[in-house]
C-alpha cells in the first residue's frame, strides 16, 4: 500500500513539473538556470582545403638521349635534381634523384637543375617547372667504348693480366693528363661522353705497356684492340738443364743499359717484360750469377739459369747491391 503511494506521489510531480509555464522556469522557480554550451563549438573539423595552401605541383618527365632525337636511354640512368641557390656550404641542394630509364618527378613551380649520368658520362640541363606536366629531353651526347688487346700473331692475352686506364686526352696545368677510370678490364662497355681519350693498355705489372689515343663518337660503340709486343717469361735458377728450382733465390731484371725493371724473390721468377734485350740477375746463398737474354713479342718461354755451366749462360760475377 504505502509502495504504492510512492509512486504515484513521484508521478504527480513529474505532471505538475511538466504543466508549469515556460515563464516559470525562466523565472528560476524551478532553480538555477542550466547553460548548455554553443553548439558551434562542437562542429566537425575544417575541411583541410580551406586551411592549407593549396598544393600545385607539376609533373615533369625527364627522358635522356645519347644524340638529339636519338633513341631513348631506357636503363642505367641516375637522376639527380638540384635546387638552382647553392647553400651555405656552397653545394646545390639535392630536392630528387632517380634511377633507370625515364623518370618523372612531382615537383614545386620554380627552376631546376637537372643531372643525367650514364656510366662516365654525363649532362646539366637547366629546367622550369609550372603546374601543368611537361616533358624534357636531355641530350647526352655520349657513346660506348670497348677495349682490348692481343700480341702480334694475333694470340690471346689472359684477362686478368690485362688491364686499361682512361685518361683526359689534354694535359692539365702541372703537365698530367686527369685519370678518368682506373682498371678498366678487356671488353667492358664504357660509357663517356663523346670526345678523345687518351688510353693507357698494361699487359702484367712490369713496362709492357701500350698508349693511345682514341675517340668515342656519340651514339655509337667504338671498339679499339692494341697490339702488345711483349710475352710472359718464368725463371729458375738450376744446377742442370731441366733440374729442380733452387728455393730462396733473389732475382732482379735489367734492361740492356743497365736499368732494373723487376725484383723478385722464390724458386721461380714470372713476369710480362716487353720485347728487347735484358740481363737476369739471380743470387742464392751468397752467389751470384746471371745471364743475357732477349725477348721475343708472342714467345712466352721458360727461362733456366745454371748454377754449373759457368762457361755457357751464367757465371759468377760476385755480389750485386741490391
Amino acid at each position: 500500500m504505502c509502495a504504492a503511494l510512492a509512486r504515484l506521489a513521484v508521478l504527480f510531480s513529474i505532471l505538475v513539473i511538466a504543466a508549469l509555464p515556460a515563464a516559470a522556469q525562466e523565472a528560476g522557480t524551478l532553480g538555477p538556470r542550466l547553460k548548455l554550451p554553443n553548439l558551434e563549438s562542437f562542429r566537425g573539423a575544417p575541411d583541410v582545403r580551406t586551411v592549407l595552401p593549396k598544393l600545385s605541383f607539376g609533373n615533369v618527365t625527364m627522358v635522356a638521349e645519347l644524340i638529339d632525337k636519338g633513341p631513348q636511354v631506357t636503363r642505367g640512368l641516375v637522376w639527380r635534381v638540384f635546387g638552382p641557390q647553392a647553400g651555405e656550404d656552397g653545394k646545390l641542394p639535392l630536392i630528387a634523384s632517380a634511377r633507370g630509364g625515364t623518370s618523372v618527378f612531382h615537383l614545386d613551380p620554380g627552376s631546376y637543375l637537372v643531372h643525367a649520368s650514364y656510366g662516365r658520362a654525363g649532362a646539366t640541363k637547366r629546367i622550369t617547372v609550372g603546374k601543368g606536366p611537361k616533358k624534357e629531353v636531355v641530350v647526352l651526347d655520349a657513346g660506348g667504348l670497348k677495349l682490348d688487346a692481343v700480341l702480334p700473331s694475333g694470340g690471346h692475352i689472359p684477362p686478368n693480366k690485362l688491364r686499361f686506364s682512361i685518361y683526359e686526352a689534354e694535359p692539365g696545368a702541372d703537365g698530367e693528363r686527369a685519370l678518368i677510370i682506373p682498371d678498366v678490364r678487356p671488353d667492358v662497355v664504357v660509357r663517356l661522353n663523346a670526345g678523345t681519350y687518351h688510353v693507357v693498355s698494361k699487359y702484367g705489372s712490369v713496362n709492357a705497356v701500350i698508349r693511345s689515343d682514341i675517340r668515342v663518337t656519340a651514339g655509337q660503340l667504338t671498339e679499339a684492340t692494341v697490339e702488345h709486343r711483349a710475352a710472359q717469361l718464368t725463371m729458375k735458377l738450376v744446377r742442370d738443364h731441366g733440374g729442380e728450382a733452387i728455393a730462396d733465390t733473389s732475382w732482379t731484371v735489367l734492361t740492356d743499359a743497365g736499368d732494373g725493371v723487376r725484383e723478385s724473390v722464390g724458386a721461380f721468377a714470372t713476369m710480362v717484360l716487353a720485347e728487347g734485350d735484358y740481363t737476369v740477375v739471380a743470387k742464392n746463398r751468397g752467389h751470384t750469377y746471371q745471364r743475357a737474354l732477349t725477348v721475343e713479342a708472342g714467345h712466352n718461354e721458360e727461362v733456366e739459369v745454371l748454377t754449373s755451366d759457368v762457361g755457357n749462360q751464367s757465371a759468377p760475377i760476385g755480389d750485386i747491391s741490391d
